[in-house]
């Protein structure tokens, strides 16, 4: 009888570790990034990413899936801009993002685009893999 208990709590603590299992490594992985702008920054931020950002992160291994704002004030809808990002892993992501931040070229365009302070006051970015049931991976 104790045999039997054993086994089935181990079948079932198997059964439960299988669940909640690490993402692989080399899975991708995608990133969601909110940017709160300052009042009025809005069209600077979406002019920065339209006319450079872009092809800056797709030059760095960054897979744009898209840019979205909310479309409820109460939700930010003036001052919220949203966008997913695809990488290969999270360590391809991690070298990506420190591979941008250093170009030349992003470097003057932040601050050219920043002389009169910052397009952000707050960016939130997090890092997400697909579940088994997604249709994209």
């Amino acid at each position: 009888m104790k045999t039997t208990l054993l086994i089935v709590v181990a079948s079932a603590l198997l059964a439960a570790a299988s669940l909640l299992a690490v993402p692989d490594s080399d899975q991708r992985v995608f990133e969601l990034r909110t940017y709160h702008t300052p009042p009025g920054k809005m069209t600077a931020l979406h002019a920065r990413f339209r006319d450079h950002s872009i092809a800056l992160l797709e030059r760095h291994g960054m897979k744009v899936v898209g840019f979205w704002v909310p479309t409820d004030a109460n939700q930010g809808s003036a001052d919220t801009l949203v966008y997913v990002l695809a990488h290969k892993n999270r360590a391809a992501a991690d070298a990506s993002w420190a591979a941008f931040r250093a170009d030349p070229e992003w470097v003057k365009l932040k601050a050219d685009f920043e002389k009169d302070g910052s397009l952000t006051t707050k960016v939130e970015p997090v890092f997400m893999s697909p579940t088994d049931y997604s249709p994209m991976k």
